[in-house]
This record gives structure tokens, C-alpha cells and sequence, in this order.
């Protein structure tokens, strides 16, 4: 059986479960996979789609297969990091639908950093996890 996660919002914090992430994730002693940043690039080379929606699918995608090299899902995931260029609201908004959809009801803490760039001038979004691994 693997570790048990406890997601917590406190009343002391803004509930964020209402946007679909804890603001606590507390992890049982076990295994944990520290995931790269998943980014928009696949391996058959095709082109990186300029749209955000895209690249958002993409990223989903390479995240999911991520999570299955490890034998974990999106019920295992600990901690996320979002990193995005030009960080807006209405980007945010944009990209959560996918997010949601990955988590597949899964509460994970989650972060988002808005920075300059990424490994690639054509990439917008980028996704680090750190997931448990079952038992």
C-alpha cells in the first residue's frame, strides 16, 4: 500500500480547494520521484504549437507518461510547479482546465512562477512534480 497523503486548507489560508489544489500536502514516510520540467517538446520532433492550449495538452501529456514511467498517477503527486511566460490571470485561467483534468480530482499542492523563459524560445509552460511512489 503505498505512503497516505493528507491534503489540508486551513481555515488560517484561503481555501484552495475550490480551485482544485491544497495549500498543505503532509506525505507518510515512502518513495518519491522528484520529475523533471515537462515542456511542449515531443520525441517524434514535431514542431512545439505556438498556442498556449497546445502546448498546455503537450505538456499534460509528457507529465501523464512521466507519472507512468513511475508506476504513480495524479492520486501520487505531491507537489507541483507551474512555470509559465507572461504569467497573467487570464492565462492562468486558460491553462487550469488541463491542469484539473490531470489531477483527475487529486488536490496536490501547487505553485506557479511566472518567469522571463525557458529552455526554449518557443516554449510558454513548463510542469515539475514531485509524486510518491506506490509501494
Amino acid at each position: 500500500m503505498a505512503p497516505s497523503l493528507t491534503y489540508l486548507n486551513p481555515a488560517s489560508l484561503p481555501d484552495a480547494s475550490a480551485f482544485g489544489y491544497s495549500q498543505i500536502t503532509i506525505m507518510e514516510p515512502g518513495r518519491l520521484a522528484f520529475i523533471s520540467g515537462q515542456v511542449a517538446w515531443q520525441s517524434s520532433g514535431e514542431a512545439v504549437p505556438d498556442s498556449l492550449t497546445g502546448q498546455a495538452e503537450l505538456v499534460v501529456k509528457n507529465a501523464k507518461a512521466a507519472l507512468d514511467a513511475v508506476g504513480a498517477s495524479s492520486e501520487d503527486l505531491v507537489m507541483v510547479r507551474i512555470y509559465m511566460v507572461d504569467l497573467t490571470p487570464d492565462r492562468i485561467e486558460e491553462l487550469m482546465p488541463h491542469l484539473l483534468a490531470m489531477f483527475d480530482g487529486a488536490k496536490p499542492s501547487l505553485t506557479g512562477v511566472g518567469v522571463a523563459a525557458l529552455a526554449g524560445p518557443e516554449l510558454q509552460l513548463e510542469i515539475e512534480m514531485i509524486a510518491r511512489l506506490p509501494s
